[in-house]
């Protein structure tokens, strides 16, 4: 288990300073030229374009020449062949979540997301798929999950990973160990070399292959290399790759041996976009266990979950995963899935053991069987067995890892740069035990956690990159880590790749020999090396693992005067934009809320992740020019829906709508909005104005043509209808009333929202008789008040902050008195619970205010045994939560509240409405919003039946409901109430 090599590949030299020839490409925009007048889908070079793609999920940085969106295969071509002209390399990329930094360079981008994404073919009896290499793993999987099919490997962002990323990298995830690395699931491969040569490859018979040499031609040419280098290397390769589940660093030269049938695809698989671009992939489909049940056994500590591993091998497992108490405490720190923590075991290294069968019966004889025998471990694991549903949340805290394991209140930000080693599972422990020894001389800290039943260990440790002496320490660790997994007989890369981040480090793995043949087999596809240069194999060098870093020593934030405190980023905007790693949980598709924008356009730019990315380099200033008032980065702004769910749903909580709106407020500082932004931005003063005379102010909104030019001046679509004012207001009609109720009860303020005071009074009617008949008080302010939410949507924030501190002020007695503040607008709730605390983080009113203010279903939960809801049972009743409320506080009241009347509750994973306040109401906005819409809301609610009951507690969402349909939605108040 000796280390391969006695030198030290990295030493303490200084990286080189090379430049790659790649990156002098001069010709740009003649480039841009020929691929706009050849290419159908999108061609941008623009800055923000540029920028958009600088990076990945990496550590590093690299700015592209341009970006192509192709919509078939005939344009990948076209592209292709117009950077061939000009000489410019390429680069293949996908979701964009590489951590090695592969999918950045200075190259034409080729993103194959966003429009390459289909199911060409699946063939159930011969268990295969053949797809576009754009497609989403978790797209394939459902579409295979019909047939009790799987794609196997399935690595923690399968939400949004693409099967060319996957095949680039050779991912593996949980259930390799079921079925294998990406590489052992798949048949062929249609491929396009730089030089414009199309061939289809796979296994290849001897028969075959002597058949192809001999016909000659570029194919042939490649194939008698391949050849030459099996026969040259075999038995090298043998020797020196290991022997292990999870190799994937180098080339898979291993494929081009006979008992692996010179399976020329499979030695594709894992090469990074350095060799080919992918236009379709054949995969093998899996047999997919229909029935599974979790184990979870806790350990002392992660090194003897590590140790037990071959005991729980023995017990076959479809999926072994593990992670160790610090992953957990990181959690708890972060207030992330702190429910779903609480179901591990006791322990602070943790297993969790998945089993799966033909039958429940069968599945849970292999569950019980593990749990008996642990009991008889040398180190006795405290043990759970899982329902289906409590499987589901456990899962979820073994994927947030690497959200768990960064920005850490009170801890420095963890990073990668050795996060992927693998070993024999056997040794696992052995080998966690010394890297941590070397980890704590370094100083570093980090969580662990992986695919232990293949010894494979993902890590974020606390590097220095901002300092040279940081940098220069990285260096050095990395390469005595390499030497301890070599120890081992490992492999630096079990999943992620080598990238830039560990392609240096190769020869010290395979020695010269193999590199010479990694050399010549990249020679043989790209000879001209235009194929992800510098990058895990290079015939000038590969970079250093410290060049091209996003950060780099000297890096100092960009400071800026804010509105904001941004007091989690050290007061720091520009800290904040940090907060982004590139994991890209904002572009999945079929779940959750975050991100609406990027569900309806597929565009990177309409991401969080590209939105954080754009602001980034807008701080930095290199790429986006003109700062604050850039116009590319306002335009990627535009489509954002101020839905708050990233700041919950992103592993690392980036927060765009709070960084919209001061975007916004920087942006038209100085200079007036357009007109719409007053008239939406100011609606509660417009609302208090018309109430005196709302059938006046109603008047225009149902004459034909007054309404229809009041649209145009608004810019609202004019398939929307405006909200009419109700007859009389709920605040007028309150305080009309002869004397409170309740006098001695306990006093309650009563949030008068312009939209539901104003539009919709019923709901606040409801909600006081609620709250009297749960034996409160009810208060409301007795004239005109404000949260201002609308003003944030459109930068107002000098505004925004007047009104809260008319708030605090006004309210002050009602606060320091701790009287609860009742919502029934969540976005208005959200106010006082996120942007007032933002604000204000040091005022104590403030942040007692914030504590104070709660949903009306918070309130009666807490009151319930004073009053009784209606009885409905055999109703149906389909809830549709609103965004501020799913992201910031919980359904959980609601649904609890609902279930209590009997009835047969449905909430639906239906993420935003699309209407989020003004948003859906202006015209150049109309197709996003209905998009969302149609995903899952409106077919839902045409599918209910007509007696079902529709609730939703936004009035935005309401009204996207009533001008969609004929069916009206209604608050809880009312259901709760009775009053529908």
């Amino acid at each position: 288990m000796d280390s391969t090599t006695p030198f030290s590949i990295l030493q303490n030299a200084a990286p080189h300073t090379h430049r790659h020839p790649h990156e002098s490409f001069a010709d740009a925009q003649a480039l841009e030229a020929r691929l706009k007048s050849t290419v159908k889908g999108e061609v941008r070079f623009d800055d923000a374009s540029r920028a958009l793609y600088a990076t990945d999920s990496s550590n590093y940085r690299q700015v592209p020449i341009g970006l192509v969106v192709p919509k078939d295969i005939s344009d990948v071509i076209a592209t292709v062949a117009a950077c061939r002209e000009f000489g410019a390399p390429v680069l293949s990329r996908g979701g964009g979540t590489s951590v090695a930094g592969q999918t950045c360079n200075v190259a034409v981008v080729i993103d194959f997301s966003k429009y390459m994404h289909a199911v060409v073919e699946l063939t159930a009896p011969a268990r295969r798929a053949r797809v576009q290499p754009g497609i989403v793993l978790d797209a394939l999987r459902v579409e295979a999950e019909k047939h009790e099919l799987t794609f196997a490997p399935d690595p923690a962002t399968h939400s949004r990973c693409t099967l060319g990323g996957m095949i680039g990298n050779n991912s593996c995830g949980v259930h390799a160990l079921m079925g294998g690395k990406t590489v052992d699931n798949i048949e062929s491969l249609d491929i396009l070399l730089y030089d414009g040569t199309r061939m289809t490859v796979g296994r290849t018979t001897e028969e075959e292959l002597t058949a192809i040499v001999a016909a000659g031609g570029r194919r042939g040419e490649i194939y008698a290399g391949l050849r030459r280098l099996r026969d040259t290397c075999a038995d090298l390769v043998r020797e020196r790759f290991p022997d292990i589940p999870r190799r994937v660093s180098g080339y898979n030269l291993d494929q081009l041996l006979p008992e692996n049938g010179f399976n020329v695809a499979r030695a594709l698989v894992g090469s990074e976009g350095t060799l080919v671009t992918i236009l379709e992939a054949e995969c093998e489909l899996k047999p997919s266990p229909q029935h599974r049940r979790l184990v979870a056994l806790g350990f002392d500590d992660a090194f003897i979950a590590a140790d037990h591993v071959p005991s729980v091998l023995a017990f076959k497992p479809i999926g072994l995963e593990g992670f160790d108490g610090y992953l957990v405490e990181c959690m708890l720190r972060k207030s992330l899935l702190v429910d779903d923590v609480k179901l591990l075991p006791s322990g602070a290294g943790f297993l969790l053991c998945e089993f799966g069968a033909d039958s429940q019966l069968a599945v849970d004889r292999q569950a019980n069987a593990l749990i008996e025998a642990s009991q008889h471990f040398a180190h006795l694991p405290s043990c759970a067995l899982y329902t289906h549903e409590e499987a589901e949340r456990v899962w979820k805290v073994r994927e947030s890892g690497l959200g768990a394991s960064v920005f850490v209140p009170g801890e420095p930000s963890g990073w990668e740069g050795w996060e992927d080693s693998a070993v024999p599972p056997e040794l696992l422990g052995q080998y966690l035990r010394e890297l941590f020894g070397l980890i704590d001389r370094y100083g570093y800290r980090t969580p662990m956690y992986g695919h232990f039943g293949q010894g494979c260990v993902h890590l974020r440790m606390t590097f220095d990159f901002k300092t040279a002496e940081g940098i220069s320490n990285y260096r050095r660790f990395i390469d005595e880590a390499a030497d301890i997994v070599l120890k081992y007989g490992g492999s630096f890369s079990g999943e992620h790749g080598d990238g830039q981040a560990r392609a240096a480090l190769l020869p010290k793995m395979f020695g010269p020999e193999l590199m010479q043949a990694f050399a010549e087999f990249k020679a043989l596809w790209d000879p001209l090396n235009r194929m992800n240069p510098g990058k895990l194999i290079d015939p000038v060098a590969v970079y250093d693992p410290t060049e091209n870093l996003r950060f780099g020593a000297g890096y100092k934030a960009a400071e800026t005067k804010t509105w904001f405190s941004y007091s989690a980023d050290n007061g720091s905007f520009s800290d904040a934009t940090t907060r982004c790693v590139g994991v890209g949980a904002c572009r999945k598709q079929d779940h959750g809320t975050m991100c609406p924008s990027y569900m309806a356009t597929r565009e990177e730019k309409h991401s969080t992740r590209g939105r954080a990315h754009l602001l980034w380099e807008m701080m930095q200033g290199n790429v986006i020019k003109d700062g604050w008032r850039n116009e590319e980065v306002r335009e990627a702004l535009d489509l954002c829906l101020s839905c708050k769910a990233c700041k919950t749903e992103c592993p690392v909580n980036v927060d765009m709508a709070t960084w919209k709106s001061e975007f916004l407020a920087h942006f038209y500082q100085g200079r007036l909005h357009p007109l719409h932004h007053y008239a939406f931005g100011f609606m509660d003063r417009w609302a208090s104005l018309v109430s005196i005379a709302p059938s006046l102010a109603n008047l225009p909104l149902r004459t034909p043509g007054i309404k229809s030019l009041i649209k145009s001046v608004l810019g609202v679509a004019q398939q929307r209808e405006l909200p009419r004012f109700a007859a009389k207001s709920f605040r007028d009609q309150f305080n009309s009333t002869a004397s409170p109720v309740n006098p001695r009860g306990q006093p309650v303020l009563l949030w008068p929202d312009t939209w539901n005071n104003y539009f919709h009074p019923q709901a606040l009617t409801s909600a006081a008789k609620l709250l009297t008949a749960a034996g409160a008080t009810v208060q409301i302010p007795k004239r005109h008040i404000c949260c201002g939410r609308p003003l944030y949507d459109f930068g107002f924030l000098d505004e925004a902050r007047r009104y809260l501190l008319r708030i605090l002020d006004e309210f002050e007695p009602q606060i320091t008195a701790g009287v609860p503040v009742i919502m029934l607008e969540p976005s208005c709730a959200s106010v006082f619970q996120d942007e007032l605390i933002n604000f204000f983080p040091k005022d104590k009113r403030a942040i007692r205010l914030s504590r104070q203010t709660i949903m009306l279903s918070e309130m009666l939960a807490r009151t319930s045994a004073n009053w009784q809801p209606p009885q409905m049972p055999g109703r149906r009743i389909v809830v549709h939560g609103h965004c501020h409320q799913k992201s910031l506080m919980t359904m959980k009241d609601e649904m609890s509240l609902l279930r209590s009347t009997g009835a047969d509750v449905e909430l639906l994973d239906s993420g935003c409405c699309g209407m989020a306040g003004p948003f859906g109401f202006e015209a150049d906005k109309f197709e996003v919003s209905q998009t969302l819409a149609e995903r899952v809301l409106l077919p839902a609610v045409r599918a209910a039946g007509k007696d079902d009951l529709l609730v939703s507690n936004g009035f935005s969402c309401r009204e996207q409901i009533s001008q969609n349909t004929t069916r009206r939605a209604v608050h809880l108040a009312e259901v709760l109430a009775g009053d529908c």
